[in-house]
């Protein structure tokens, strides 16, 4: 075992981690945070040279609060040291490798020692167990298995749970809903725009998720809105639980709603949280809104010290009313890295969704389409209207338009091109959602 897994399990507590005392988590913290510094520095060469040049050796590291004088690690680190550049340990320790879809070239790649795996599953049962799941639930895993981390990380943390997995794996509509209704499906785990097309998908089969055995449903790797939480919990009657992760982290486990519903707990005994300032780089305090930066505390195979998610969020300061200790962030909504600016706006693709959500009449499917006419960009928006108000007259479909409109423009402060189109106009997707389609080339 390296020096780093005894550090682990030296000083993993015999008690629940999510509910340590403060002292007690920012001690372990610590110890942690020097033993991955140490392990990184002395087998990363990347991250050893970034440390050279700040002029840091490990022993530097005595407080938490040194962290932010360690380098940052980005996304392209991974493309550019493709494969397994950003590898810790010999090969022979790693047990398993994952990798993104790759859309933008290279795929990003990660590894896996078997204690990588063991903290992997804590960590997913840890999210399951936050979200009111047990031994006794029917857990439909509707997660891509393969490269994608999203199945397997689902998978082992049910099993290490104690509650039964159905993994049926993505895609496949109408045999997920035959499964939901003859297994008893109690919880499902999916992306929320999948959840959406299920909904659908059993309503044209004649079938009310509202009267089967499901109760929640655990969704994540994709943003999504307070509202369309709210949206999926009235139209399947289910709990819809937010969860949060990333690849180049662990997967997913990184954090999880509980059943309080507010914000996301990060489980900081394994994965420290900072907000900066996306410009300047400069830490901000807790309360302030910034970008994401995680540094894993216990991964061997491939740490990441200080890696930048981009993802926009805020570190709550209140204590969660379901009592854990381990600090939230709120709901993730947006990157900085997929806003876009029309007309000199800048402009997220929630915002538009949250506007949408706000309006009776609407489905929870929409595209954003950006184009440029001469030196001009533009934006439409299509949404899918329900089959009530698409068979109406032409003047209420007007007046639903100029509502939706004026909703956007009050929430983004310009006037978008709108287009409502009938039911299942827009296409669905079987995992991640794609909500832009950017077109100026």
């Amino acid at each position: 075992m390296s020096v780093l897994a005894e550090g682990v399990a030296r000083f993993h507590p015999a008690s629940s981690p999510d509910y340590l005392p403060g002292e007690q988590l920012r001690q372990l913290q610590l110890q942690r945070l020097q033993a991955v510094v140490a392990h990184a520095y002395d087998h990363v060469g990347l991250f050893q040279s970034r440390m050279d040049d700040a002029g840091m050796v490990p022993g530097d590291v005595g407080t938490l609060a040194d962290l932010a004088r360690l380098p940052f690690t980005v996304k392209t680190d991974l493309r550019d040291e493709y494969p397994l550049g950003l590898l810790a340990v010999p090969m022979e320790q790693v047990v398993r490798l994952h990798a993104s879809s790759g859309t933008t070239g290279k795929p990003i790649v990660v590894a896996y020692t078997k204690d990588d795996l063991k903290t992997w599953s804590e960590v997913m049962s840890r999210t399951f167990a936050a979200c009111g799941l047990h031994a006794g639930d029917v857990v439909q895993n509707a997660y891509g298995y393969g490269l994608f981390t999203g199945g397997l990380g689902v998978h082992y943390g049910v099993e290490e749970l104690g509650a039964t997995v159905v993994p049926i794996s993505g895609g496949n509509t109408t045999r997920q809903i035959m499964l939901m209704r003859d297994f008893g499906t109690s919880v499902i785990c999916c992306t929320p725009s999948y959840f959406l097309h299920l909904i659908e998908k059993a309503r044209d089969m004649g079938t009310d998720l509202r009267e089967l055995p499901i109760r929640a449903g655990v969704f994540g790797a994709e943003p999504w809105t307070e509202a369309m939480r709210e949206r999926i919990e009235v139209e399947a009657g289910i709990k819809a639980y937010d969860i949060y992760g990333l690849s180049e982290i662990i997967g997913p486990g990184v954090g999880t709603a509980c059943e309080a519903q507010d914000g996301l707990h990060i489980f900081e005994d394994h994965f420290y949280p900072e907000i900066i300032d996306p410009v300047t780089c400069e830490v901000l305090p807790d309360g302030e809104e910034g970008e994401l930066v995680l540094t894993t505390l216990s991964k061997i195979a491939m740490p990441m010290i200080r890696y930048r998610t981009r993802d926009i969020t805020t570190i709550m300061t209140e204590q969660c009313a379901c009592g854990r200790t381990v600090r939230r962030i709120k709901r993730i909504g947006r990157r900085s890295d997929d806003m876009f600016i029309i007309r000199g706006v800048n402009v997220f693709p929630s915002q538009i969704e949250t506007a949408l959500l706000k309006v009776e009449g609407t489905l929870p499917h929409y595209q954003i389409i950006l184009s440029r006419v001469g030196d001009l960009d533009q934006i439409e928006v299509q949404v899918e209207v329900t089959p009530e108000v698409f068979g109406d007259t032409i003047g209420a479909l007007e007046r639903l338009r100029k509502k939706l409109g004026g909703a956007i423009a009050e929430i983004i402060g310009i006037r978008v091109n709108l287009k409502l189109v009938e039911p299942h106009t827009i296409a669905r997707s079987e995992g991640k959602a794609k909500r832009v389609i950017d077109k100026r080339g």
